[in-house]
C-alpha cells in the first residue's frame, strides 16, 4: 500500500493505491507507522510524503469499510484509535522535518496527512477537502486541532462545516500550506526542499519542530524556558560546533546530523 525509499538522507513515503486514488484503509496507516519507526536505522534526516497517480489521498477507504469490521461508529472509533491516530501522532513527534508533496485530492484523513508536514507543497491542480460533513461524519486525523491553528477559527469552521474544496492557490493564500507550484514542478520542488532539510543540522531542526508544536500550548514564560533547554541541547551538538566554526571562517557549514 505504500513504498518507502531512502536516498540522500531523505525517506520518501509514497501512498501507492493509485487505482483507488490512494484511499486509505487502516492497514495503510499501519504501514506508514511502521515506516516512520524504521527511519532512524535507515539514516533518514528528512521525510517526504506523496501519493502515486492522480491523488495524494482521497480519504479513508469507505468502499472497504462498508463490508468490513471498521464500518459503523464503533468500527470507525477502533480504526482511528488503533491505526490512524497512532500514525499521525508518530508523524507529529518525529525528530526530523517532514515535507508533503500534494498532488490532486487531499480529502478527509488525506487532508490531515497532507497538512501534517512542516512544509506542505501542492500542485496547482490539488485541493484540500474536509469531506466528513458531506457524509454525516466529523473531522478526524487531528483536523479539529490543526486547522484552527493554521488558518484561524473562521476559515477552519468554513472548511469543516461546509465541506467545500479549497484550491491549492487559496490554501497558499490562507497560509494553510507552504506554497502552490505548477503540477510538473511539484516533485522536483518538494524533493529539493527535503534534501535541503536533510543536509541541515538535524538535532536543531528536530528541537525547533518540537518547540513549534509545544509553543502553541505554552504560555510565554514556559516557551522561553523551553527554548533555553533546547538551546542547551543543540549547543552541545557537533553540528553547532561546525556551524560556529564555519561562521567564523566565513564558509558554508557541513552538517552531519549529529
Amino acid at each position: 500500500m505504500i513504498r518507502l525509499d531512502v536516498a540522500d538522507a531523505v525517506a520518501t513515503i509514497t501512498l501507492a493505491r493509485p487505482e483507488r486514488l490512494n484511499a486509505a484503509p487502516p492497514a495503510m496507516f499501519d504501514e506508514i507507522a511502521a515506516a516512520l519507526k524504521s527511519l532512524p536505522e535507515a539514516g533518514a534526516r528528512a521525510v517526504l510524503i506523496t501519493g502515486e497517480g492522480r491523488a495524494f489521498c482521497s480519504g479513508a477507504d469507505l468502499a472497504a469499510k462498508a463490508g468490513s469490521s471498521v464500518a459503523g461508529g464503533e468500527g470507525a472509533y477502533q480504526a482511528l484509535t488503533r491505526s490512524y491516530n497512532p500514525a499521525m501522532l508518530l508523524l507529529s513527534q518525529l525528530p526530523i522535518p517532514v515535507v508533503t508533496a500534494v498532488n490532486g485530492a487531499a480529502a478527509g484523513i488525506g487532508c490531515s496527512l497532507a497538512l501534517a508536514g512542516d512544509f506542505a507543497i501542492a500542485g496547482k491542480s490539488a485541493y484540500f477537502l474536509q469531506a466528513f460533513v458531506n457524509i454525516g461524519l466529523v473531522p478526524d486525523g487531528g483536523a479539529s486541532w490543526t486547522l484552527p491553528r493554521l488558518i484561524g477559527k473562521a476559515r477552519a469552521t468554513e472548511m469543516m462545516l461546509l465541506g467545500e474544496r479549497v484550491s491549492a492557490e487559496k490554501a497558499a493564500d490562507w497560509g494553510l500550506i507552504h506554497k502552490a507550484v505548477d503540477d510538473d514542478a511539484l516533485i522536483a520542488e518538494a524533493t529539493a526542499l527535503a534534501r535541503r532539510l536533510a543536509a541541515g543540522p538535524t538535532l536543531a531542526l528536530g528541537l525547533a519542530r518540537r518547540a513549534i508544536a509545544a509553543g502553541q500550548e505554552l504560555d510565554y514564560a514556559a516557551a522561553l524556558a523551553g527554548e533555553a533547554v533546547n538551546q542547551r541541547e543543540a549547543g552541545g551538538s557537533a553540528d553547532a560546533a561546525e556551524g560556529i566554526r564555519a561562521f567564523l571562517e566565513k564558509r558554508a557549514p557541513s552538517f552531519t546530523g549529529k
